[in-house]
């Protein structure tokens, strides 16, 4: 049987060009379909858009060999400050705080312009061999037998592989041919994103501040500048969006606070409607979804790109070992080692965020008393503090070897 490419991926952005990088390091032809014209054209300016990257996730990027190109570009984050309050009151008196010093291996993550990590995933999938990547590409259906898949393109073309993955986001296409179903609900809450230059130095902390209304998360950057997801209802956001940069800017200042000094915006304005969605299943006849695709959660752990590395870990380590002792590593029994490694976790990650989300975005003063006990009692708790850390690090659980990082 004739094959264009050992395993197709659909979806071209950050988790669909590390999943091609992670699986040209282990000797798999890949080839990525984007229907953008050109998604990892790298912006001369920052638009606004960055990451946290988690201790594991970096360990990732360093096996792969991504670290050195962007390590210059961020910004380690030091301590995590996580408070509960209402706008103008300022925090409350209990509050949990996160010391990187307490952790051997050091900073617990790293924030990175959005812009960086693509180039430097752009200029990975342009050395190797093994990466076809084909722009402008718009898939319109699928098609599976019992020796691979088809994928049909808009402009006729037929590509045929033995394994599909999905990195297509939450309207993911691909679960959607392979009736595949997700569960979830609305928030009626907005994210607002952007970023901050302010004038005084942030010192590499980050804050998550919550507020009736959803949690507050501002993320320190490189250059005195600060990467900003404002929870807000719907309405009020849709409000707030209307707002040119003068009055958007007075509008966040008081949920800010002043301890940053003068701000002022920096880049695009973001705005992204949340709501937990998490897929029935993550395999099914010779296809994968990873990442969104496969689950989303809600923003405040700053998670989103981390739970994708982690499926990409997971599935290159059980590709490869597959590989290694000449299984079909498109069979069911192997893509659902994947599945079984990474639902759990998935699913328990999608329940703290949605509990803790449902915990503190009210302002129902019995929960705040709650709530507020339980942020001082995990503080003055040193073995449950850093457990915790660890847990926000990435450092915790069945970790691939990827994430460890490890060659495979």
């Amino acid at each position: 049987m004739d094959y264009d490419t050992e395993i197709l991926i659909v979806g071209g952005g950050l988790i669909g060009s590390a999943m091609a990088i992670a699986l040209s390091s282990i000797g798999f032809d890949i080839t990525v379909v984007d229907r953008q014209s050109n998604q990892l054209k790298k912006a001369d300016i920052f638009d606004g858009r960055a990451y946290a990257l988690s201790h594991a996730s970096v360990r990732m990027l360093k096996a792969l060999g991504l670290w050195d190109s962007v390590k210059k570009n961020t910004q380690p984050i030091l301590d995590i400050k996580v408070s509960d309050g209402r706008v103008g009151e300022g925090a409350s008196d209990w509050f949990l705080h996160f010391d990187h010093q307490e952790l051997e291996e050091g900073p617990m993550g790293h924030l990175i312009e959005d812009r960086y990590i693509r180039e430097a995933f752009k200029a990975s999938i342009s050395r190797s061999k093994q990466i076809k990547y084909i722009y402008g590409a718009e898939v319109v259906s699928k098609t599976v037998d019992e020796t691979g898949v088809n994928l049909n393109l808009l402009d006729g073309h037929v590509l045929r592989s033995r394994l599909l993955i999905g990195c297509d986001g939450r309207n993911s296409k691909i679960a959607k041919w392979s009736d595949i179903s997700h569960f979830g609900w609305d928030y009626n809450q907005t994210a607002l994103v952007c970023a901050l230059s302010h004038e005084k130095p942030h010192l590499g902390v980050a804050h998550q501040f919550f507020t009736p209304s959803g949690p507050l998360a501002i993320l320190p950057l490189p250059d005195n500048k600060s990467s900003i997801v404002w929870t807000e209802t719907k309405d009020q956001a849709n409000l707030i969006n209307t707002l040119d940069d003068k009055a958007y800017l007075a509008a966040i200042s008081p949920v800010i606070g002043d301890f940053l000094g003068r701000i002022s915006l920096v880049g695009d304005r973001f705005s992204y409607p949340l709501g937990l969605s998490i897929a029935d299943k993550f395999v099914i006849n010779r296809t994968v979804l990873v990442g969104d695709s496969a689950h989303g959660i809600h923003p405040l752990a700053g998670q989103g790109l981390n739970l994708g590395l982690k499926d990409i870990a997971a599935l290159t380590e059980v590709l490869a070992l597959a590989k290694r002792r000449g299984e079909n590593f498109a069979s069911k029994d192997v893509l659902e080692r994947y599945q079984k490694w990474r639902r759990f976790d998935t699913s328990a990650m999608a329940l703290a965020t949605d509990s803790i989300n449902k915990l503190f975005s009210n302002d129902n003063s019995i929960l705040r008393s709650i709530r507020d006990i339980g942020l001082g009692g995990v503080n003055s708790t040193p073995q449950l503090r850093r457990s915790f850390m660890r847990h926000a690090a990435g450092l915790s659980g069945d970790l691939p070897k990827l994430l460890q990082g490890q060659v495979i």
